[in-house]
Order: C-alpha cells, then sequence, then structure tokens
C-alpha cells in the first residue's frame, strides 16, 4: 500500500509540475507577443512622427522657394558698374547696371527719392527697397519707418512714378501692395532680405553713399 501511495503521490506531483511549466510557458508566449506589439506600435509611432516632421520641413521649404503672390520676376540682369543714369525697363529698378557706390541701405529711411543707380547697387548687395507714392496715408508710411528701422538690409524712400502705393523691390523682384499692414509685406522682406536672389550675398549696406 505504502509504495502505491507514493507512485500515486509522485504522479500528482510531474503532474502538477507540468502544468505549471505549461502555465509559465504561455505565460512567456503571451509577455512576448505583448513585447512584440508594443515595439511595433512605438516604431511606427517614431517613424510616423519622423515622416511628419520631415513632411512638415518639406512644407516649409517650399513655401518659402515660392514666390509671393502677385510679385513680378525679372532674370538675366546686368551688374555692370557705369556713371551715367540707367534707363530701367521697371519702376522702381529692381536690377541692372547701376553705379560702383551702393546707397546705405542698414535700416536707412529717406525722406526724399534716392539715387535709382545707387539703390539698385544695394539690391545687389541682398537688400529690399521700400518704396510709395502719393497716394499712401501717413499712417502707412509710419508703420514702413518703423519696420524698416528695425531691419537691417532694408531701406525706404518715396518714389513718385509707381503705379502701387507700395513697393517692395529685391533683386530681380518685385511686390506691389495698396496698404503697409499688407501681410506680403512681412513674408517679402522675410524672403528676400538677404535671400537667395541676392547677387552678392553678405557684402556691406553700411559705408555706401547717403541720399
Amino acid at each position: 500500500m505504502g509504495s502505491k501511495t507514493n507512485k500515486k503521490q509522485a504522479e500528482a506531483r510531474r503532474a502538477r509540475i507540468e502544468e505549471l511549466r505549461r502555465a509559465e510557458q504561455a505565460r512567456e508566449k503571451r509577455n512576448r507577443i505583448m513585447a512584440i506589439t508594443a515595439s511595433t506600435v512605438i516604431l511606427a509611432g517614431v517613424v510616423g512622427g519622423g515622416w511628419y516632421l520631415v513632411g512638415a520641413a518639406n512644407d516649409k521649404q517650399q513655401a518659402k522657394s515660392a514666390p509671393v503672390k502677385g510679385e513680378q520676376n525679372w532674370s538675366d540682369l546686368s551688374q555692370n558698374h557705369v556713371d551715367q543714369r540707367v534707363d530701367y525697363p521697371m519702376s522702381p529698378a529692381a536690377g541692372g547696371d547701376h553705379h560702383q557706390a551702393w546707397l546705405n541701405c542698414d535700416a536707412e529711411v529717406y525722406t526724399k527719392e534716392v539715387p535709382e543707380e545707387n539703390a539698385v547697387h544695394s539690391l545687389e548687395h541682398g537688400a529690399v527697397w521700400v518704396t510709395y507714392n502719393d497716394k499712401v496715408s501717413d499712417a502707412d508710411i509710419k508703420a514702413l519707418t518703423d519696420t524698416v528701422s528695425k531691419t537691417s538690409y532694408t531701406f525706404l524712400s518715396p518714389y513718385k512714378d509707381q503705379s502701387a502705393p507700395i513697393t517692395l523691390t529685391a533683386w530681380g523682384h518685385q511686390l506691389g501692395v495698396d496698404e503697409a499692414d499688407d501681410a506680403r509685406v512681412a513674408e517679402f522682406l522675410d524672403k528676400y532680405v538677404q535671400g537667395p536672389q541676392t547677387p552678392e550675398p553678405g557684402a556691406a549696406c553700411g559705408g555706401g553713399v547717403g541720399a
């Protein structure tokens, strides 16, 4: 009787151990599946976030490279230094032959018209020339003055012979707007002050001639 009882107890222990082993294996399998699933979700999030960041950067770059709505463009503009007056095909001039001395253009505000040939040389250095005619309001002139006086590589002056009340001009690029609070004013400045159109990037805007 004793041996039979011992044998049954041993078989019961082995069965219990086998049951526990199967339960442990099942638990380990579930844990592996959960770990793989979690890793897959995390990886998908990282990859998705990476693609989102890349996409956002690409969208920003495309927006930066796109022309400002309504701007006019000219290409293959000459860059010769001349001593005589130049008959420019656009008003104000947006590039072409110009005087060897540039106009001071480091946040400069002029209250009288400036020599166009000197101003064009400033555009060659990456400046943006902001001009206005007699249709613009005093409030707009003040707003433009405030903006230009805080922005390096810009200069402001009156310019009677232009079609729009306010014109922004960079080398080869020009935009006309009716009011100073037009959102494209800031967009144009952000895009073209020392922008990719600059024939001589980094060239000085101070140390030139005054009006």
